[in-house]
Formats: structure tokens, sequence, C-alpha cells
């Protein structure tokens, strides 16, 4: 009992000792205003501040989305809170001249080096890694692939062509983004461009080959899109059918055998790699991902990629391609002019594939709604439900669901391909 006294007399008289120095040192009204100084909130108004708090204000409404309305939550909630960590004045968490300047100028001794990342970035410089180097959407599409099934496309082989179709939007917007009155170069416009797919890891993973500086507007665009599919397909689905091709009710798909489903992924990805060899990423670890899921196997890694990889990775992948949303990235004339084109984008390609839908139906016996052609724009399951729900209001009976996937999984290969093609003439 006494040791531990003397211990705390010891301690008080150290600290007796140590009040002299420090109080030469210290000063009240100047450590104050140091304080207020390094205060975030005291930044907002300094400069051009006012920015961070408005892009705060948009990280927040898009929580909102994501929480309350549910629009695409499992990836546009972690962007969206990624995006108010970047906009944080001071709080050192992701530095955008650190990816624009240094690592991307070839005359600087960090260029395309992650070791200065390593030593002098912030938390979300090194997650970032993973989204530069097409890490994080590769993953992605592991995990796509492990929880897709392929038969429906394999069953009706024809709706490899809608979704095929439905890629027209991504190189229509390509085309005219090129115009001089937008002012993008030809590698921004095909990173907009991409958005017409409706896949976001594809969006990224084009994007950061060829227009990283626009990763953040593109992300968030593609994402939202994708989200407000139930609200922009319909129009132009119902504009371009008349209610007897909405009535149209398709012969039921025959049943797909195993061996068949084991022996698509493997085709696929030796075919597509082999004529182009700059989609083979993503093509790779789509079929990857479903050849373990069909082989029955190796149950054990498809649930893991289906769930603990797939989830991690979503959660590194959103909270980082939200960091690259500041406020100098963000807002400027050239995110609305993305926002807007690639609203373009998806329009074009939800029209292409209804067109070749309807276009093909002048030569075949055996009818296709022209609604499941909508579901070539890639967004998995969610334009097939749509294809559903429009076909159901026409014909209460009809069920389209089924063969909407079939061009809705082979706008998953086709926007993977697209993105290729896009990266074999622009890398």
């Amino acid at each position: 009992m006494h040791k531990k006294y003397n211990r705390l007399f010891a301690l008080l008289l150290m600290v007796l000792a140590a009040l002299p120095i420090m109080a030469q040192d210290f000063s009240l009204s100047t450590s104050l205003a140091k304080l207020g100084s390094e205060m975030g909130l005291t930044a907002f108004f300094v400069g051009e501040g006012w920015k961070n708090a408005i892009m705060l204000v948009v990280g927040c409404f898009l929580l909102y989305l994501a929480i309350k309305k549910e629009y695409e939550p499992l990836l546009l909630l972690p962007i969206a809170f990624g995006m108010i960590l970047t906009n944080l004045p001071g709080a050192g968490l992701f530095h955008t001249e650190m990816w624009n300047n240094e690592f991307l100028n070839p005359d600087s001794p960090y260029y395309h080096s992650y070791r200065h990342v390593m030593a002098e970035g912030g938390l979300l410089d090194v997650l970032y890694i993973g989204v530069k180097a097409g890490i994080y959407p590769c993953l992605i599409f592991l995990g796509v692939g492990a929880m897709t099934d392929f038969g429906p496309l394999i069953a009706n082989p024809k709706s490899l062509l809608l979704g095929a179709a439905a890629q027209i939007g991504i190189f229509a917007t390509f085309l005219v983004t090129q115009m001089d009155i937008f002012g993008f170069t030809p590698q921004q416009a095909a990173s907009i461009g991409i958005i017409g797919g409706a896949d976001g890891p594809t969006a990224i993973f084009l994007t950061t080959k060829l227009a990283p500086e626009l990763l953040g507007p593109i992300a968030v665009a593609a994402y939202s899109y994708m989200a407000l599919v139930p609200v922009i397909q319909p129009p132009i689905m119902r504009a371009l059918t008349t209610e007897k091709e909405r009535k149209i009710r398709m012969k039921q798909l025959r049943t797909v055998s195993k061996k068949e489903k084991i022996l698509f992924p493997i085709m696929v990805a030796i075919i597509v790699s082999l004529i182009l060899p700059s989609a083979a990423t993503l093509i790779g670890c789509l079929m990857l991902g479903n050849l373990m899921k069909e082989s029955g196997v190796v149950e054990r890694l498809s649930k893991a990629v289906q769930n603990e990889l797939n989830n991690i990775v979503v959660i590194m992948l959103g909270t980082t391609v939200g960091a690259t949303a500041t406020a100098e990235a963000f807002l400027n004339a050239q995110t609305l002019s993305i926002l807007c084109v690639g609203i373009l984008a998806f329009g074009c390609g939800t029209a292409g594939g209804v067109l070749l839908a309807k276009f093909m139906n002048l030569f075949l016996k055996d009818k296709i709604n022209p609604l499941i052609g909508s579901a070539g724009v890639s967004a998995v399951p969610m334009a097939a439900r749509v294809s559903q729900i429009e076909g159901a209001k026409a014909d209460s009976r009809n069920f389209l669901l089924m063969h909407a996937m079939g061009p809705n999984v082979a706008g998953v290969i086709g926007s993977a391909v697209a993105a290729g093609v896009l990266l074999a003439f622009l890398g």
C-alpha cells in the first residue's frame, strides 16, 4: 500500500517540476488561435471551401437515396460516405494531386509508383490502389459470375444479339461526346459512353484506364442511372412498342443441361479473349466465377466469392470511388454534361435492344416480345424485372422474366466486350 502512494507522490513531483518548463512555451491565446485555424469548420469560409460544404450536402443526399429510397444501396451508400470523407477539410484521407499529378506525370520520380502512396498517402489513398490497379472491378466481376445463371442465354442464343444491340448506347454516346461543344478527349468520351452499358464495375474499370480524372462523376452517374432503371426505361419501352407487341407470349425455354452450363464459361472466356485480348481481364473473372458456381465441385469457394469476398470488395471499391468526387473534380460544368450525356447513353441502349427485337420479328416465326430487348443494358436483374412488369401491364398472364434474363446476362458480357474494344483502340 505504501509503495502505491510513493509512486503517486513521485509522479506528482515530476508534474510539478515540469510545469515551469511548460509555462515558458505555453500561451493560451496562441494555442487557441492555432486550434481555430486547424479546425475544419473554418476552412469552409476560406477561399473555395464552400465547395466542400456543398459536396457534403450532395453526399448526404446520396445517402438518403441509398437508405430511404434503396437506390443501389450496396454501392451507393459507400460511394456517398467516401464522398463525405474526402471533402472533410484537413482530414487528409485522400489526395487528388497525388494521383493526378505525381502519379501520372512521366517526368515525376513517383510515376506509376505506389511507394510514395504508402508512405505519404491517407487511408483512402492506400485503398485506392486497388481501383487504380484494376483489382476491385475484376473481383466484383468474379462475384457477379458466381451469382449469374447463364441458362436463359444458353437456351435462347438469339438473346445474345439483343444484349449486343443494347450496347449501341455506348458507341453512340462515344461519337456524340467527341463533338467540339463538349470538349472531351476521345478517352474521356469513351469513359462517358460506357455509362450506357449500365454496368458500374465496367465503367469504373474503363475509366481508371482511360480517364481517371472523371472517375468520381462517372461512377456516381453510372450507379445513379442503374438505380433509376424502373424510372428511365418504361417510357422508352412504351414509346417504341405497340400494345399488341407488348402482349406477345414467348414459348417456354428448354431445360439446359449441367454440361452446357459448365462448357459455356470455358468457351466464352477462350473465344472472347482470343478475339479481343483487352477484354480478357473482365470476361475471364466473370467466367471463372460462373464456372465455380456451375461446376459444383468448389461450393465453398463459390459461396466465398458471392458473399465474403464480394462484400469486402464492394466496401473498398465504393468508398474509394466516392473519395475521387472531390469538390474540384465534381462541381464544374463538365460533371453536369457527364450526367446529361450519361442518361442519353442509357436511353439509347434501352432503345437499341427494343428496336433490334422488333427488327428480328420481321424474319422470325416465333416472335420475340420487344420488351425483353430493353434488358440488354446489363443492370442485372433489375432490367429484366422491368421487362416483366411492363409485359404484365399489357397481359397479366404473360411471364417474361426468364426470357428477359437472357439478354440481361448477355448485356454483362456485351458491356465487358465493349469496354475491351474501347480499351484496344484508345488505351
